[in-house]
C-alpha cells in the first residue's frame, strides 16, 4: 500500500502546474539511435527560474531528438535550443486549463485508491484462505480484517492529502 501511495505521488509530480518542475519531464522518452531512452539518461534537467526548465544534453548530437520528443509529448511546451541547451518556458495556465488538470489529477488519485483497495482485497482473500485451512481462528480473522481496514483507510487518507496539496498548487495563480 505504501508503494501505491508513492506511485501516486510520483504520478502527481509529472503533472504540469504552471511552475517549473524537473519532474515534469520524467515521462519523456527520446528515440536515441533507435532505442527509446528516458530523457533523464540523456540530459541534465534543471529549473533555474520559476517558469523555466533547462535541458542540457550529455551528447550534443541528441539535441534534435530530445527537442522532437518534448514537442510530441502532451505537455504543450515549445522548446528552443541554441545548439548546446534546450530552454522550455512554462506558460501561465488559464483557469479553464487548471480545472482540466485538476480533473486529471483527481483521476490519478482515484487510480491510487483503487490500487490500495485491490491490495486490501488480495490480503482479505489470503486471510480467508488461512481461515479455511484452520491456521487462524474466526476471532483472529475478524481482528485482522479490522486492522486491514484501518491500514487501508490510512493509505487512502494519505492519497487524499497529497491530492489536496496538488489541487492547491494547480489552482494557485
Amino acid at each position: 500500500m505504501d508503494k501505491a501511495v508513492v506511485a501516486c505521488r510520483n504520478e502527481f509530480n509529472t503533472v504540469r502546474t504552471g511552475r517549473a518542475s524537473t519532474a515534469l519531464l520524467d515521462r519523456i522518452n527520446v528515440d536515441y539511435y533507435g532505442t527509446k531512452t528516458p530523457l533523464r539518461q540523456l540530459a541534465n534537467v534543471s529549473a533555474p527560474e520559476p517558469r523555466l526548465l533547462v535541458v542540457t544534453p550529455y551528447d550534443k548530437s541528441a539535441i534534435k531528438d530530445i527537442e522532437h520528443a518534448i514537442l510530441e509529448s502532451e505537455l504543450g511546451l515549445n522548446p528552443s535550443n541554441d545548439g548546446n541547451i534546450i530552454r522550455l518556458a512554462i506558460p501561465e495556465l488559464t483557469e479553464e486549463r487548471r480545472r482540466e488538470i485538476v480533473k486529471i489529477v483527481r483521476g490519478m488519485a482515484e487510480n491510487g485508491r483503487v490500487a490500495v483497495r485491490n491490495i486490501r482485497r488480495q490480503v482479505l482473500n489470503d486471510l480467508k484462505d488461512l481461515k479455511k485451512e484452520s491456521i487462524i481462528s474466526e476471532d483472529e480473522l475478524h481482528w485482522a480484517e479490522d486492522e486491514l481496514q484501518k491500514i487501508t483507510d490510512e493509505h487512502t487518507q494519505k492519497i487524499d492529502e497529497i491530492l489536496e496539496r496538488k489541487e492547491e498548487e494547480i489552482l494557485e495563480v
